[in-house]
């Protein structure tokens, strides 16, 4: 629950379920193992209720994030995406890479020749850029542009690829990259600021 949490809501969807490439940034366990502490942290705190009128927060960098990714969540990322990297940038906006299977998106249905996605082939970098706006335990992430391969491509791509690396069996459809959630675990809202996000519950 902890780790989907992560991977979910907070990179938005935090752009959306690992849709996010390998960092420059040598990670560390130590950030890892300092995230998943605070990640058990918010976790208790969404069992033990406070008035509205109390606020407990949690901040979190982009390396301790990073590093989770790395060394933490390997099994939360879908197959047929990896080396995830999230940038936080500040006033709201975070952005993601992660080499993709595209063969897999492409494949998974039939496709005539006017379909942009029957072209995808290969394990490229996809990376997208968005905005993400939390309030009253609610968030929503605004796609700005996404890549493939280096390629500025339709939101409507990204979508597709988004839509097949989230697919569960009560979800069948994936996750829609525009479309309002629930933030979990009593989270009210995150603050994206430059190279951290603070988690208020």
């Amino acid at each position: 629950m902890v780790r989907r949490f992560l991977a979910g809501a907070l990179l938005a969807a935090l752009a959306s379920a690992g849709i996010v490439a390998a960092g420059q940034v040598t990670l560390a366990r130590r950030d890892a193992d300092t995230l998943q502490h605070k990640l058990a942290l918010i976790h208790r705190h969404a069992a033990v209720p406070v008035p509205r009128s109390a606020v407990r927060s949690t901040a979190v960098s982009e390396r301790e994030v990073n590093a989770y990714l790395r060394y933490h969540a390997r099994e939360d990322i879908p197959v047929g995406v990896v080396d995830p990297y999230v940038w936080i940038l500040g006033d709201g906006r975070v952005s993601g890479r992660a080499i993709v299977d595209l063969d897999a998106v492409r494949k998974h249905r039939t496709r005539g020749w006017t379909d942009l996605a029957g072209y995808l082939t290969g394990r490229v970098p996809v990376q997208a850029t968005g905005i993400l706006k939390t309030k009253d335990g609610v968030g929503r992430f605004s796609l700005q542009s996404a890549q493939v391969g280096g390629i500025t491509v339709p939101n409507f791509l990204l979508q597709e690829i988004v839509s097949y690396y989230t697919r569960t069996a009560g979800q069948p459809q994936g996750v829609a990259l525009d479309a309002p959630f629930e933030l979990p675990l009593s989270i009210r809202e995150v603050r994206v600021g430059k190279g951290q996000a603070l988690i208020l519950q």
